[in-house]
């Protein structure tokens, strides 16, 4: 009984003592939750917040407590290809001339025919405009007036096109096939205004014969307004091969132009044997227009959200959503990590052809120390060189494709139309490594990076990237853009079929792409639409609104008949 006793008086105190524990637990329980409500969800602190961090690059694998930690070597490791060239490459060239069933131009154009076109866009997706233009032309039996480049849209570039391009050179190489005249023709001694008129996006030959014939036939002189792609990707290969002949030989910059491109190259090439030109579209109106999210929290919202009301029929989606489907440019971090990967080392030279980027240095910091040899047309040039271009976008903008075209390979981090023009442009002067990125494929990739090694990451990157390197065969003929993959225009010889059918097809070893791979960037990058939205033509987004396509026609045309483009297919310059 004294035992009894003794414990009892202990025994009370601890039944007093659970009810505290208890509470206690569950108020640490209550504030840890309301801790990880604050907490930044794990998909907000990419992107751009990885930028922001301090990185670390060596030459090795560091491991805490027998868990591997991502570092990114300074140098690009060896894996088994050559990464400046591709040895399959050599079997393959551009050819454009035309066949002997295609008449010249002297037999077949129709006197009283007039066709001008008023391009849109900046200075690439106008190249598309007029490219297609001398294809209508021909396809219509008219003359050609030289096109009119766009002044007014969100370029403001006042430039016309004999600042831009070699009239003269555009006029006379192109004699064969087009009739071009510099300027329309006065009628009765006084200015003949144009009937005007819109045709839709990638109408085909039937449909210009269709639409735009008859009323050519009644005005003789017509001009379509913002023409950029409208001309179908699919056409007799004698009009593929004419668009390859105007594209790639008859748009010749001017002297200018010409002339301080080719020493902004001379001097990459006196830094460096080989050079990286990087296109990086991450300007703040191109995230605003995009909707992308790059996790900078409430001031990237706010930011980008009120260049965003500029456009008011402008739909913004799921951002998250977007990033997955692989819609969003990838950020200069994600570039340089990408040609990391890919085998391009610390020593190498780059040139980033840009506009003002979102954050500014601080974006741009992990890609200078991935890549310091960093470069641009600033930097190696002096503001007395370019003064007489810099006020003018597309003139600076002809210095970067000049830049760009030479390089030994290629980047881009979007889809747009300097993109898909270098794409095609690279492959028909034998098919350089020209790299776009795998975004849907990337997007999981970069956002859990820091889980694995490098090695690990490297890898994937570059089973990713197969298809998407500017190889020989990794697009099916007349698969996406024209623009992008001129198929008509590209010539394989014997020797490179042989091979084909007997070696290897690896593409880490340097060799085409394989069946698989090709299905890969059929899938994921290039399909029949442009993917990449673009804030450079403000006016296609009023077509949304139910505009007219045709302005005081007086014949009984009906709007709705034409498939308009979808904001995707503003492409980016």
């Amino acid at each position: 009984m004294a035992f009894n006793r003794r414990r009892h008086p202990n025994h009370s105190r601890k039944r007093c003592l659970i009810p505290a524990i208890s509470a206690m637990s569950g108020g640490l329980l209550i504030l840890f939750g309301f801790l990880s409500f604050l907490a930044p969800s794990p998909v907000h602190n990419d992107h751009l917040h990885h930028s922001r961090r301090d990185s670390s690059f060596n030459d090795g694998v560091a491991v805490a407590d027998g868990v591997p930690e991502f570092r990114v070597p300074t140098s690009g490791g060896v894996y088994g290809r050559d990464i400046w060239s591709s040895r399959m490459s050599k079997f393959y060239s551009g050819c454009s001339n035309a066949s002997k069933k295609f008449a010249k131009a002297d037999a077949i154009k129709e006197p009283n025919r007039y066709l001008l076109i008023a391009t849109s866009g900046g200075l690439n997706q106008q190249r598309t405009g007029i490219t297609d233009a001398v294809a209508a032309a021909r396809i219509l039996n008219a003359t050609l007036v030289v096109p009119k480049l766009d002044q007014k849209s969100f370029w403001k570039d006042a430039s016309n096109f004999s600042q831009i391009f070699d009239v003269d050179w555009f006029i006379s190489h192109l004699a064969e096939d087009v009739k071009i005249a510099k300027e329309l023709p006065r009628r009765g001694g006084k200015m003949w205004t144009p009937y005007t008129m819109r045709v839709p996006r990638k109408c085909s030959d039937r449909c210009y014969i269709n639409r735009v014939l008859p009323v050519l036939l009644k005005k003789h002189a017509v001009q379509l307004t913002k023409f950029d792609y409208r001309l179908a990707n699919k056409l007799e290969t004698d009009l593929q091969k004419l668009r390859c002949r105007v594209n790639y030989h008859a748009l010749r910059f001017t002297d200018p132009i010409l002339e301080m491109g080719e020493k902004l190259v001379r001097r990459m090439r006196m830094r460096s044997k080989h050079y990286v030109a990087v296109h990086l579209r991450f300007e703040p109106d191109m995230l605003a227009f995009s909707g992308c999210y790059y996790g900078g929290g409430e001031k990237e919202r706010r930011e980008l959200g009120k260049i965003r009301r500029r456009w008011k029929t402008l739909h913004i989606g799921n951002p998250e959503k977007g990033r997955r489907q692989g819609k969003c440019p990838l950020t200069p971090e994600e570039v340089g990590l990408m040609l990391r990967a890919l085998g391009y080392g610390k020593d190498v030279h780059i040139y980033v052809a840009s506009g003002e980027v979102y954050g500014g240095e601080e974006t741009l910091a992990p890609l200078k120390a991935l890549f310091p040899n960093f470069h641009s047309k600033d930097t190696i040039a002096s503001k007395e060189e370019l003064k007489p271009f810099s006020e003018f976008s597309s003139r600076m903008a002809a210095l970067d494709f000049i830049v760009c075209d030479e390089s030994d390979v290629f980047v881009t981090n979007n889809n747009g139309n300097m993109a898909r023009i270098l794409a095609g442009r690279r492959r028909y002067f034998g098919h350089k490594p020209t790299i776009r990125p795998n975004a849907k494929k990337l997007y999981r990739l970069f956002l859990n990076r820091d889980n694995g090694t490098w090695e690990e990451f490297s890898s994937r990157v570059r089973t990713y990237q197969r298809g998407f390197m500017g190889e020989p065969k990794e697009l099916r003929p007349g698969k996406g853009e024209f623009h992008e993959n001129p198929s008509a225009c590209i010539c394989e010889d014997s020797e490179a079929k042989s091979r084909m059918d007997s070696g290897p097809r690896k593409l880490g070893k340097g060799n085409i792409a394989t069946r698989k791979d090709v299905d890969v960037a059929d899938d994921h990058v290039f399909g029949e639409e442009p993917e990449w939205s673009d804030p450079e033509d403000e006016d296609d987004l009023s077509d949304h609104q139910g505009t007219n396509l045709f302005n005081e026609t007086s014949l009984d045309y009906d709007s709705s008949t034409f498939e308009e483009p979808e904001l995707e297919e503003l492409l980016s310059d």
